[in-house]
């Protein structure tokens, strides 16, 4: 699988293309911001209508990250699923789904703003946690230090062959790790937005996803 290898807060890396975070050391994969059942959200509050295979491309490529880390540690960084009646309205098919990608390893979910639960998805269920010295909670904290955050869905744009190329994106400096949206239909916040300008340092990195994940100057 590409990936790009970088280091922060002492912590050795792996910015997968798909928008994961691997931590071999931890055998701990990270993700965020899923939004499972949001086709269903959108159709419910909006009348308009979806393709409803969302949460199913989702999870197929977590799984395939799974697959690939054999991963011991999944932390699932906030906003999983796109609200509270989204969740409630999974198949049992996509429950079960769930349920076997849990199966054997230590599943944490942190808690985001879109979803403050539900418990019933198995797991633990956090505000924040600190594996060695990371932590892991949904939104940036103003003073953080080695912070792993998401919520904001950085996008950043690379100029390559004459044309510009826009791809979800992991943002790190030397206090925090912003990461992508993990989740289909997320949209995204690009990097030269006036919050993300605020959050990260001048010498700020963007890692772009894809088939071959690009480590860049942060987009300003």
């Amino acid at each position: 699988m590409n990936c790009h290898d970088f280091s922060f807060a002492t912590a050795s890396l792996k910015a997968f293309g798909s928008g994961a975070l691997w931590w071999p050391d931890e055998a701990l994969l990270c993700i965020s911001d899923l939004h499972l059942g949001k086709s269903e959200r959108v159709a419910r509050r909006s009348g308009q209508s979806l393709p409803p295979y969302d949460t199913h491309d989702t999870l197929t490529r977590l799984a395939a990250d799974l697959a690939h880390s054999n991963a011991r540690i999944v932390v699932c960084l906030g906003d999983s699923f796109d609200d509270l009646t989204a969740a409630a309205a999974l198949p049992e098919d996509i429950r079960l789904w769930i349920t076997r990608l849990q199966a054997g390893r230590r599943w944490i979910w942190i808690e985001g703003n879109h979803d403050p639960g539900p418990l019933e998805f198995g797991g633990e269920h956090l505000q924040e946690l600190t594996v060695g010295p990371l932590t892991f909670r949904h939104i940036a904290a103003p003073d953080a230090q080695a912070e792993v955050s998401g919520h904001y869905h950085p996008k950043a744009d690379l100029q390559a062959r004459g044309r510009r190329i826009s791809r979800p994106a992991f943002l790190c400096d030397s206090n925090r790790l912003i990461l992508p949206a993990y989740g289909t239909y997320t949209g995204g916040l690009r990097s030269h937005s006036d919050v993300l300008g605020r959050l990260m340092q001048p010498k700020a990195l963007a890692i772009l996803t894809g088939p071959v994940p690009t480590c860049i100057p942060m987009p300003r």
